[in-house]
């Protein structure tokens, strides 16, 4: 990570450095600096649906201005939904103004490049030392100017449409889609009732102060109600920025991402479309691992954070990878991870081979799993505190080479990861919470 970027951009509380409008309008401006040096002026600006989200836009047109970079506001929109519009319109950048599944009161800044992929680590670099560098502008008559594109949701409801097979349909499938009060609400409804199922909303009434509360992809219980309310096949939970994809089947259990990973390339290898591995992360069920291995399926880990699996599958030239938290990217398809189009991925599976969502998961049985999270006073370090490293090793050798221990720092927020995972459901979650008692003990 560098100065100011973490593992997904620029990140914090609103009103709180980094995300204050005084740094936000350098940010534009820094960015601006760094992307004019191509002779593409156009970058395009999207958000979720945070009240901040007005505040930081004209802080960052302000700063793009100023630079003399011309800005093209999306409105609310996927993350995905930006990497994909910044390709198709050739802009230098595309921005999204979105802190994922944090609360409202947080929020961030991340960027793509002109090919739809995150910013390289270069191209961060040379931000950063912009933004340590005193702020001027450019004479009025190079000044940027702003504009509101035309029609981008539809541009990219009919782009979801396109990955669906054409012969096939959803009339029959009733789906309750949840997009966490987030920036899919008016995407997201209309791409599966336009490919024909029955839709039914939840999640879908933003107000600025409701993203991620009490729904979508991490936030499950109103999605399992749902379904079970409306005797629903499948319920679809994306998260505020619609990077991420949750599955619920009829009878309410969830289906997460590493199984959704696992149900595409079953499907892939059944329709002879599949080639290369897949790319997973050190927080990837052992389950899948070994699912994925009976299918002679290569597999690899990568750090936590989708753009690690990103580097990943482009080093080995696969195309599929995913997290367990519900990111799930496929290369042949798009630039970045899409909930939307993984959840379209996974229902045209079901209705070609008349299967169930359970169904579309036969073969593999997840290892039971705790993950706690565990706050921690930012300044210190709990990873190296010695009360720490010795619970780690007395519950490593517990496991006896039966499970994985992983801790690890979020790249988001001051929070420790506690992750184990084993055969005994019971011994798993005593050994997390052994560990994550150590660590909350460090002052």
């Amino acid at each position: 990570m560098g100065k100011y970027f973490g593992t997904d951009g620029i990140r914090g509380r609103v009103g709180e450095r980094p995300i204050t409008p005084d740094f936000v309008l350098k940010l534009g401006w820094a960015a601006g600096k760094a992307l004019a040096a191509s002779g593409n002026t156009r970058v395009l600006i999207g958000k979720d649906t945070r009240i901040s989200g007005y505040m930081l836009e004209s802080a960052l047109e302000a700063g793009f201005s100023s630079a003399g970079v011309n800005v093209e506001f999306l409105g609310p929109m996927p993350t995905p939904a930006v990497a994909y519009l910044t390709r198709t319109f050739r802009a230098a950048a595309g921005v999204v103004i979105s802190a994922s599944h944090n609360p409202y009161y947080d929020n961030g800044i991340k960027f793509f490049s002109e090919s739809g992929h995150k910013l390289s680590d270069k191209v961060e670099q040379e931000v950063e030392t912009y933004l340590d560098q005193e702020l001027d502008c450019v004479a009025s008559e190079h000044l940027g100017r702003a504009f509101r594109a035309h029609d981008a949701a539809g541009r990219y409801i009919e782009f979801c449409k396109s990955v669906f097979p054409s012969e096939l349909s959803l009339a029959g499938v009733t789906i309750v889609v949840d997009c966490a009060h987030g920036a899919t609400y008016h995407i997201a409804p209309n791409v599966f009732r336009e490919l024909g199922a029955k839709v039914i909303e939840i999640g879908c009434e933003p107000d600025g102060l409701n993203i991620n509360a009490g729904y979508g992809a991490t936030d499950l219980d109103n999605l399992i109600k749902a379904v079970k309310k409306e005797s629903a096949d499948i319920g679809i939970a994306l998260d505020g920025d619609g990077d991420r994809l949750m599955i619920v089947d009829s009878s309410g259990a969830v289906i997460d991402g590493d199984e959704i990973v696992y149900a595409l390339v079953r499907q892939a290898i059944k329709d002879g479309t599949f080639e290369g591995g897949v790319v997973g992360t050190v927080m990837s069920n052992m389950g899948m691992e070994l699912a994925l291995e009976k299918l002679n399926v290569p597999f690899v880990r990568a750090k936590v954070g989708d753009r690690y699996v990103m580097e990943a599958l482009r080093e080995k030239r696969w195309y599929v990878g995913g997290e367990s938290s519900g990111h799930v990217i496929n290369l042949k398809h798009h630039s970045t991870g899409d909930g939307i189009l993984a959840a379209i991925q996974f229902l045209s599976g079901m209705v070609r081979e008349n299967q169930s969502p359970r169904d579309m998961v036969e073969g593999m049985r997840k290892l039971p799993q705790v993950l706690i999270n565990v706050s921690y006073k930012v300044g210190t370090d709990p990873l190296n505190e010695n009360n720490v490293t010795s619970a780690v090793r007395e519950v490593e050798r517990a496991l006896a080479g039966n499970g994985r221990v992983l801790l690890r720092k979020s790249g988001t927020e001051p929070l420790i990861r506690v992750m184990v995972e084993g055969k005994d459901a019971a011994d798993v979650r005593a050994f997390a919470k052994q560990i994550a008692n150590e660590v909350g003990a460090v002052e």
